[in-house]
């Protein structure tokens, strides 16, 4: 099992979906929590929550938190200049950066493998936009890092689900869309997998280090689509091509890759498993489940 961690004082820059999560992570063991967003409903939301919500744009109140934290944990996308993160933290941090900082990258960083097994010490060959810019924002922090002696870690994850945020809902409201890629293959993961995992590395840090925090069953989306429909008693959705109108840019991207990513690395060193190993066991907890309360993203 994972070392326990002491209470800490995290910044979680994006509190979004998983800086939620993370946030109340830190607040249900006894720490506290603060988290940005450019949105005035989004910040009252946290709030309300017992996260301190600050505008990432408020500089002297982005400095408080950040001399204050124990921990940091960077969520928000890379833009085409780089870590938005970095570029706030790094004017208002002068000696102040916490033990642990933590960058919540993506697996879209390999690239397309034709369904091969991909480890952290592979090259990263990203095939989109936002793949390529998750490699230069993780190759900023580290070399940051590298200059200054911060504990940076990097996290690979894969699309992740939970509460809110999954195939479940989408078949229950007739919003899912089914594609069929021969071949096409990924993981996934339950954001409390994520979170459990982010606690791990703060236990056990390693300066430098990258994670893949991935379940243990890549699989295709029509099968877990299928199993899920199944189990609700819906009719499968129509199956639509990967070009049709209806399907997204953002889920025409994610088409691209097809790869099997291994999670060895994460359990070995930091003694993290995931509590929903495979997608079955994450998606069967929301089949009862009722409708969650929505916050604004």
């Amino acid at each position: 099992m994972p070392d326990a961690v002491p209470a800490l004082n995290l910044l979680v820059f994006g509190g979004g979906y998983l800086g939620r999560a993370a946030a109340l992570e830190a607040i249900r063991r006894g720490g506290r929590a603060t988290a940005t967003s450019r949105d005035p409903e989004r910040r009252r939301a946290l709030q309300a929550e017992g996260i301190t919500a600050v505008d990432p744009t408020d500089a002297e109140a982005l400095k408080t938190a950040l001399d204050a934290a124990t921990a940091v944990l960077v969520t928000a996308a890379p833009d085409a200049h780089g870590c938005p993160a970095l570029r706030a933290l790094g004017p208002v941090a002068g000696d102040a950066w916490p033990d642990w900082i933590g960058y919540a990258s993506s697996t879209s960083v390999y690239g397309d493998r034709a369904g091969g097994w991909v480890f952290e010490d592979g090259p990263l060959n990203a095939a989109t936009l936002e793949g390529a810019r998750r490699v230069r924002a993780e190759r900023d922090w580290l070399d940051g890092a590298r200059g200054m002696g911060l504990t940076v870690q990097i996290f690979r994850l894969p699309g992740f689900y939970g509460p809110g945020r999954n195939v479940v809902e989408r078949l229950r409201n007739g919003t899912a869309k089914l594609v069929r890629k021969p071949g096409q293959i990924f993981n996934r993961i339950h954001v409390d997998d994520i979170v459990s995992g982010l606690f791990a590395s703060m236990a056990r840090p390693r300066p430098g280090a990258a994670y893949n925090l991935t379940d243990d069953e890549p699989a295709p989306a029509h099968a877990v689509m299928e199993w899920v429909a199944d189990r609700l008693g819906l009719p499968r959705p129509p199956e639509v091509d990967l070009d049709d109108p209806a399907v997204t840019e953002a889920m025409r991207r994610f088409y691209l890759d097809s790869k099997r990513v291994s999670n060895a690395l994460a359990k070995a060193e930091l003694g993290w498993r995931p509590a929903y190993p495979t997608w079955r066991e994450g998606l069967a907890t929301m089949l009862d489940a009722p409708p969650p309360l929505r916050l604004v993203s």
